[in-house]
């Protein structure tokens, strides 16, 4: 933090009276394991970190990424050049009518130190937990930093420590069950019942599959199943200008047309997550409620949607979509789930999501992984990759019977440029019916 500190106290000596900035920043110590056959094939380390500089003059701005060196003198010295550069190309832009900047001088901190076992200790869980099956996975883990200063005097800086390991099992039929553990604090105990559950159901795997015909099928979706739904609907569903625009899958429940179950709660809940209180744009985030017993109650929204519709806006962030997603948890106890569900379908995992209908929020996607049949409450066999297509008004609505009391934190997996800190809390969902149509 110190030395963000010092380059945006040097940035602000380096403006001039007509130019103002936002500076973002952005870093990461992570640790990095790839697993195959429950050995470690691959690891290392990643320590960077990068700043966007963003230059705005006479509502004119521009953007520019810089990665640092750690080396004060030289990181001044790229902050100058790219200063430069931009105020070079400033008078080649339009003015910019959307553009809606946050004057306050605002304050956030927060540091979420809660320490990290060492890798020695991972590697040992693992190695135990996973004896004599193929484990394929990758580990992730270590610090990750985001900052953003202004030339008004706004100053947020977040820190937290955060762990995601994501792997599958592999039966030797070639058939696999895909899990993940993640959060702030590594627990052994329950990693290796995370891990005893996946073995549970490999062995279920190596059945003959069974074969279901088209039509529609009590259905029990667990946590990372019901997270692909959420996602896609996440794809502008809450976003204020896809709502403004009629554009969202969520439109009809925005209008009042539609509603889900009274048990659908969603919330974007920016405290305690490891998502930065502060958006990119240099405003403030807050928690904000989603979906209320099943009806619309708030929206995303970014300064740019602000401007043009003339709303306020609660920080979201540019593409307004949610990255501290959680869903109120039910009742259904975990022990419960096979005999709540009775004779149906336990899907562990969906795949392949999109819309088959976006105004009536209509998904089509197939099932995936460890898709298991059951009979009276007790698994039966493996089923084989089946299409689904239905509406989440169905799903998350009329069709919704129990969600279960005890919810899973997902961390994305993406490293793609950085670690991503996006994560949702969910729990599973129990559904009287669920169409497959091949």
């Amino acid at each position: 933090m110190n030395n963000f500190k010092a380059l945006v106290q040097w940035l602000k000596q380096a403006i001039t009276d007509k130019e103002q900035f936002h500076l973002g920043y952005a870093d990461e110590a992570s640790e990095f394991v790839r697993f195959n056959h429950a050995q470690v094939r691959q690891a290392g380390q990643v320590q960077q970190a990068s700043l966007n500089l963003k230059l705005i003059n006479d509502g004119r701005h521009a953007d520019l990424g810089i990665t640092l060196s750690g080396e004060p003198a030289l990181d001044r010295q790229r902050l100058a050049d790219g200063l430069q550069q931009l105020r070079e190309t400033l008078p080649l832009l339009p003015r910019d009518p959307y553009l809606l900047l946050n004057h306050n001088a605002w304050q956030s901190h927060n540091e979420q130190a809660r320490p990290l076992p060492e890798l020695a200790q991972v590697l040992e869980a693992i190695g135990q937990a996973a004896d004599g099956v193929d484990l394929v996975g990758f580990y992730a883990a270590g610090p990750i930093s985001r900052g953003f200063a202004s030339s008004d005097g706004a100053f947020g800086w977040h820190r937290a420590n955060s762990f995601n390991f994501d792997f599958s099992l592999f039966h030797a039929n070639g058939e696999a069950v895909k899990a993940s553990y993640a959060g702030h604090t590594w627990n052994s105990e329950e990693f290796a019942a995370r891990l005893q559950q996946a073995r549970q159901q490999l062995e279920f795997l190596g059945r003959p599959l069974h074969t279901l015909a088209p039509g529609q099928y009590r259905a029990y979706l667990a946590p990372a199943a019901l997270e692909e739904i959420i996602s896609i609907i996440t794809w502008g569903g809450f976003s204020a200008q896809a709502i403004a625009s009629k554009g969202s899958s969520l439109q009809k429940l925005y209008a009042g047309e539609q509603a889900l179950s009274p048990l659908i709660k969603l919330d974007e809940q920016v405290s305690g997550s490891l998502s930065q209180a502060f958006s990119t744009e240099g405003y403030p985030r807050g928690d904000v409620t989603l979906i209320n017993q099943g009806k619309a109650e708030g929206q995303l929204i970014n300064s740019r949607s602000a401007a043009e519709y003339g709303l306020s806006t609660n920080g979201a962030s540019s593409d307004e979509s949610p990255s501290a997603l959680q869903m109120a948890a039910g009742d259904l106890a975990q022990a419960d789930i096979l005999k709540q569900l009775g004779t149906g379908l336990y899907i562990s995992n969906l795949w392949y999501l999109n819309y088959s209908d976006l105004p009536a929020a209509r998904l089509t996607g197939m099932t995936r992984f460890a898709t298991f049949w059951v009979e009276d409450g007790e698994i039966k066999a493996p089923v084989s990759t089946m299409r689904f297509d239905d509406s989440v008004y169905n799903l998350l609505g009329s069709q919704l019977e129990a969600l279960t009391a005890e919810r899973e934190l997902l961390l994305s997996p993406s490293t793609y440029d950085r670690r991503n800190t996006a994560s949702n809390l969910l729990p599973g969902a129990l559904v009287k019916r669920l169409t497959l149509t091949l």
